[in-house]
């Protein structure tokens, strides 16, 4: 049987719809626009909402208080109810290879269950970035040599479902790493993380699918190679090759990145190249003193009082991307979903059109999740 959306406004990438039905079948949309005739299909009333293509997290470790790698059925579902239909886990270079291995199996066994449906693969922020950025760095494991012997299990076993794989280029031997991925997998997309690289080493890698800048002014380093004059680091690269993407953590104080700093992003990058990212992450650590982390609540600290991810789900930082930037409910959708799909190749995801998958979400004009269908099953 058919199903239909109704008494909705459609949020397409570039404008909106009112008085939209959209036509759902086999979990494929089928039909969307006005003046739909709706007999004898199962009816959703979408009560005055805004339905946009489900949520892409392509970078997160959890779901606020549970990592994926403690429990990835809890994790996946409740980012489900938060509109994310499509995620990947991150892994950590915290872990050493052996542990990193049954991270990857245990995501895997996941994905095969049936039971965590919105799991599409993993996102690498390991083994090898620069020990030097990030949290829990005091336990790096992946400090040595970039090494053949050490890093062959992680990839032999990671390589079918790993989209993204971060890496620091300035660590020595870092092509033989990149290389090895990209025979295991053609299609491995790379990102630049945890980094204080320069761009001609950056650059080096866009051939082989460096085409991603992680949590973008976050745990990147600063070169200063005379003095008074700042010279371009990881992020400045990333503003200034138009083929890159940036993810941005947008939390309500704006403290990942500053509100500033995300519209100047915004204006440098347009809307095309900006990709909305949870970073959920579990630590325990308090709240910092002082009047800039007031009120800091969607944010991760640990006992050192550093940043160490968020306690965001992406609906979150789409509502925050809204009030920081004077983003619309198009730009937001597009920024957490429309763009990932297409850096992904994710061709029949990220927008509503005919063919696509019948992921959707409901939303009110705060980003609100109100509905949820993911394969054309409502299931909020």
């Amino acid at each position: 049987m058919k199903k239909a959306i109704i008494n909705t406004t459609a949020i397409l990438p570039d404008y909106m719809i009112p008085d939209c039905t959209i036509v759902i079948e086999d979990g494929v949309i089928v039909d969307f626009g006005k003046k739909i005739c709706t007999d004898g299909m199962e009816i959703y009333d979408a009560k005055g909402g805004y339905t946009g293509p489900g949520l892409i997290d392509i970078h997160t470790h959890a779901d606020g208080d549970t990592v994926f790698t403690e429990d990835p059925y809890k994790a996946s579902n409740t980012l489900l109810m938060h509109g994310v239909t499509d995620v990947m886990p991150a892994l950590y270079f915290s872990a050493p290879r052996d542990e990193l291995v049954k991270q990857i199996k245990l995501i895997k066994d996941a994905m095969r269950s049936g039971k965590a449906n919105n799991i599409i693969g993993l996102y690498m922020e390991a083994p090898y970035l620069n020990p030097k950025f990030g949290c829990n760095r005091e336990n790096n494991p992946w400090k040595d040599v970039v090494a053949k012997e050490m890093f062959a299990p992680i990839v032999d076993e990671a390589y079918d479902v790993a989209r993204v794989w971060c890496v620091a280029p300035e660590r020595e031997n870092i092509l033989e790493f990149v290389k090895y991925v990209k025979e295991k997998n053609p299609d491995a997309i790379f990102s630049v993380a945890h980094s204080e690289a320069e761009p001609e080493q950056i650059e080096a890698l866009i051939p082989y699918g460096m085409k991603l800048a992680t949590h973008h002014m976050n745990a990147t380093g600063r070169i200063e190679k005379y003095p008074e004059c700042r010279s371009a680091c990881v992020d400045e690269m990333a503003l200034y090759h138009d083929e890159m993407y940036t993810e941005l953590i947008c939390d309500k104080v704006g403290i990942h990145v500053s509100p500033y700093m995300l519209r100047l992003i915004k204006k440098i990058k347009g809307d095309d190249k900006i990709i909305l990212i949870a970073d959920a992450f579990v630590e325990h650590g308090p709240i910092p003193d002082g009047d800039l982390y007031e009120g800091a609540t969607d944010i991760n600290f640990d006992f050192m009082g550093e940043i160490a991810g968020s306690k965001m789900i992406l609906d979150g930082p789409c509502h925050n991307i809204m009030i920081h930037t004077g983003a619309s409910l198009c730009q937001a959708f597009k920024y957490a979903s429309t763009n990932p799909a297409k850096l992904l190749g994710l061709k029949d995801k990220g927008s509503i059109a005919k063919g696509n998958v019948a992921n959707l979400i409901t939303v009110d004009a705060e980003f609100n999740v109100k509905n949820v269908y993911l394969n054309g099953e409502k299931i909020k």
